[in-house]
């Protein structure tokens, strides 16, 4: 996952209306309710199907960090997927998308302005379309190379060229070197 998914995911989490099973017996029963059987956990989390029914019956109270992690993980990617629709389809139609970054930004800019990069903080809110584009992207399995590119056409459009009323010869905005990224919708 890179940044970009990182900070879609960690905005989704936002969203929850209940919080995910803290147990190791209850994330295991949701997993087994969601994916279907003990084998179907097992493979998803690289343990066998004994181990993830004694998880189950509570006989194990207690898993490896590494595979504690993997369950808690593979718990939050699929809890409350309404609530994650929902509010992706209310960004991409009528809220728009907030983002806040510290990035070396980049430019292509006409000949004798500047196009140094520099290092910048930026908080801008993108209108719904850049949002639909953002999540259609990943949904579609984009990389986060081609997620950045969708958020800094967004950034030259509202920040740097103002909606058209300035740096009208801005042709080109590039994200590089992200400290953090953090979205909101």
């Amino acid at each position: 996952m890179g940044e970009i998914d990182d900070a879609i995911e960690r905005a989704d989490r936002e969203a929850f209306t209940k919080q995910p099973p803290k147990t190791l017996k209850g994330q295991i029963g949701y997993l087994i309710r969601q994916l279907g059987s003990a084998k179907a956990v097992a493979q998803e989390i690289g343990v066998t199907a004994d181990s993830v029914n004694r998880y189950r019956r509570g006989a194990r109270k207690h898993a490896r960090p590494d595979i504690a992690a993997t369950i808690e993980e593979a718990v939050r990617q699929r809890w409350q997927p309404l609530v994650r629709k929902r509010r992706q389809k209310q960004a991409a139609t009528t809220g728009g998308i907030t983002v806040e970054t510290r990035a070396r930004f980049g430019y292509t800019a006409p000949i004798g302005t500047t196009d140094d990069g520099r290092f910048r903080r930026l908080t801008v809110h993108l209108p719904p379309d850049y949002a639909q584009r953002l999540f259609t992207a990943r949904n579609e399995g984009a990389g986060d190379r081609q997620m950045r590119q969708i958020i800094a056409e967004g950034f030259r459009e509202v920040y740097f060229q103002d909606g058209g009323s300035r740096a009208v010869g801005l042709s080109d905005v590039a994200i590089n070197d992200i400290d953090y990224l953090d979205l909101d919708y």
